[in-house]
């Protein structure tokens, strides 16, 4: 089995703070994977060190620092490896887009920092234009572009360079029913083209909807993963399901002398999962 992403025993501290404490995740390759967690669980850090955007050991500045254990991207440690750079696409959750640039100006300027040139560049601006649906808004300043344009041109600069693996960080913040189905379609294109998707969001909807494997993290470790399936069969209360109406089978009960058991009709959410896992306690933001 390939694997696209690799963590043992990871550590991250954001100054004196442990944000990532002792992480192990594995995410095969091809596989559409969902990273859920609380706010502070320690979901964008981890997405930060995956992409590069980290330090080692006790390094001064303000990114995370990886303190100890493993950290992989397809097979590579990703600090500082231009090998990975060029494997990966990321879509952040802040737009990283130039507002007084153009759509084409954008796609050009960022095809041009994963070193596409003369008519490569060309072709893939023009593909980046059609998935976006922004062919006849190419000259149009980003700033002019609705939320929804905005983030289907984010996820477009991300694929300019066709990565392997694809993490998107919240991609659906703030869009329009037919944008969201817009990225949907495209992610799932691209997922059957055979590209590893890590995919966070707290639209836990989205989840269901799109991934195939899940992990839950909290306090910077995982605590659940596994097929969507069987992580939504998880659960911590105790249950007994049966197929038919409720209403039959509360009769059913009754006339075995099985007397003041209440019988309501219920199916298993992710949501119903994460938050007997992660508990109902409201959380501050953190990183």
């Amino acid at each position: 089995m390939s694997i696209a992403l690799r963590a043992e025993s990871l550590v991250v501290r954001r100054g004196a703070t442990p944000v990532v404490n002792g992480l192990d995740l594995l995410v095969p390759s091809g596989r559409f994977f969902g990273l859920l967690g609380p706010n502070g669980a320690g979901k964008s850090t981890t997405i930060d060190c995956i992409a590069g955007l980290a330090e080692r050991g006790a390094a001064p500045g303000g990114r995370p620092r990886i303190m100890s254990g493993t950290l992989e991207v397809l097979g590579l440690d990703p600090l500082g490896s231009p090998e990975v750079s060029r494997r990966i696409g990321v879509v952040p959750q802040a737009l990283a887009l130039y507002g007084d640039l153009s759509v084409a100006e954008n796609l050009r300027v960022f095809g041009g920092l994963y070193g596409l040139r003369g008519p490569r560049l060309r072709g893939r601006v023009e593909w980046a234009m059609n998935l976006a649906e922004l062919t006849e808004r190419a000259t149009s300043r980003v700033s002019s572009l609705s939320g929804g344009m905005a983030r289907r041109l984010n996820l477009a600069c991300a694929l300019l360079h066709e990565p392997e693996i694809l993490v998107c960080d919240e991609p659906t913040t703030g869009v329009d029913p037919q944008s969201r189905n817009h990225l949907f379609e495209a992610l799932r294109h691209l997922h059957r083209e055979g590209r590893t998707i890590l995919y966070t969001t707290h639209y836990l909807e989205e989840v269901e909807a799109l991934c195939e494997d899940v992990a839950i993290i909290d306090h910077g470790r995982v605590i659940a993963v596994g097929p969507l399936a069987q992580l939504v069969g998880h659960g911590g209360r105790s249950r007994v399901t049966c197929d038919g109406d409720a209403e039959a089978v509360q009769r059913a009960l009754a006339e075995a002398g099985f007397t003041g058991i209440a019988v309501e009709p219920e199916r298993r959410t992710l949501e119903s999962v994460f938050l007997e896992l992660t508990g109902r306690a409201l959380r501050e933001e953190a990183p």
